[in-house]
């Protein structure tokens, strides 16, 4: 491992085979099979190659704490409760996120293979890591995809003092002539709270729009914004789109809803009980999969080759930005912050997992 001494966030470069090892071994000496334990540490270590280390194995020790707790369980497969042909409800049982969210964007696909539509209502559920992983699950399968979920509430109404709503994920993945090329992936809030709680791990100070302190005051200290609010995006209309997600997965599915879907950072023994919504469009049942990819490519490059403004080189679709950083940092390494992998070092010692050599860069 090369620390770039440079860089002032203290990050460390590390390669993204042994990253995606290290994690694996974790849970695998937690109990999953292998299998599981690699479809887990794929998809943290992907989110730190696309730049979203919020959601990447920073994680690890939240999860690790929690399976060792019993607040999440070892459950994989989804139980399907209610079936009406394009739509399901189903139960994760608790189970991790990773596991239970592919199964059911897979269901989601398939349904809209036949009807032209499928939404799979998740209920009992955990924290499913970057949202977009799923959207993008059914866009790579022709067909536009949707993935929310709720939150325990971080987020106050305006003008309130009280958290009474999640910031409340929400991505949308469409395809393409080049693939899943627009792709939408946004909290609720200003920003996430994992990228609040790097902050505080490395001692940084916040912009004064991310969060409040715990009497409702916005702060800098990220400390202090952890154990405070989170601000909405666009103030009212951020708060207004997080209820209605909470409304379409937890109400919708009859798991979570506000305060019953418990926090991830405290609590370890108690389920998180968030809920999650998947949706599958499928192209080719509404009029043809081939013009909707050129139509959608069309618009792809109306964006990209609109005028900029003075002193812009190039403008950017939604999901561009991490799409370029994921393939460059697969050939150059990925840069996690040194505090992430600290976390995840002493939470393979704790589990006696076995870390893999080879992990720094030639």
């Amino acid at each position: 491992m090369t620390t770039q001494a440079s860089d002032a966030d203290r990050r460390v470069l590390v390669r993204p085979a042994w990253l995606e090892a290290t994690v694996s071994s974790v849970f695998t000496a937690l109990g999953f099979e292998p299998v599981d334990a690699g479809q887990i540490a794929h998809s943290l270590v992907e989110a730190d190659l696309r730049g979203v280390s919020s959601h990447g194995i920073m994680l690890v020790p939240m999860y690790v704490e929690r399976l060792n707790a019993g607040g999440v369980t070892r459950e994989r497969e989804l139980d399907v409760l209610h079936d009406a042909g394009a739509a399901i409800v189903a139960d994760a049982r608790g189970g991790m996120g990773q596991l239970s969210s592919p199964q059911a964007m897979g269901l989601a696909i398939e349904r809209a293979g036949r009807y032209g539509i499928g939404l799979v209502s998740v209920r009992n559920a955990h924290h499913f890591g970057a949202a977009s992983r799923w959207a993008v699950q059914a866009a790579d399968a022709g067909c536009l995809g949707i993935a929310m979920s709720n939150t325990t509430p971080l987020m106050p109404a305006p003008g309130g003092a009280e958290r009474v709503v999640g910031n409340n994920p929400l991505a949308i993945a469409v395809p393409t002539e080049a693939g899943a090329e627009l792709v939408l992936d946004m909290a609720l809030s200003a920003v996430a709270l994992g990228k609040i709680r790097l902050a505080a791990a490395a001692g940084r100070p916040i912009p004064d729009n991310w969060a409040t302190d715990p009497s409702g005051l916005p702060t800098t200290d990220a400390e202090a914004a952890v154990l405070g609010m989170l601000l909405p995006a666009a103030g009212h209309k951020g708060f207004g789109l997080a209820l209605m997600i909470d409304v379409l997965t937890g109400v919708l599915s009859g798991g979570g809803w506000g305060d019953r879907v418990r926090p991830l950072y405290r609590e370890p023994d108690r389920p998180n009980d968030c809920a999650h919504l998947f949706l599958a469009i499928d192209p080719e049942l509404l009029g043809g999969i081939e013009g909707f990819r050129q139509r959608s490519s069309a618009l792809a490059e109306r964006v990209r080759n609109s005028a900029t403004a003075p002193g812009v080189d190039r403008l950017y679709l939604p999901g561009e930005i991490e799409a370029d950083r994921a393939r460059q940092q697969r050939r150059t390494g990925v840069l996690v912050e040194r505090s992430g992998l600290d976390g995840l070092l002493a939470a393979a010692r704790a589990v006696g997992a076995v870390v893999p050599t080879g992990g720094g860069q030639d």
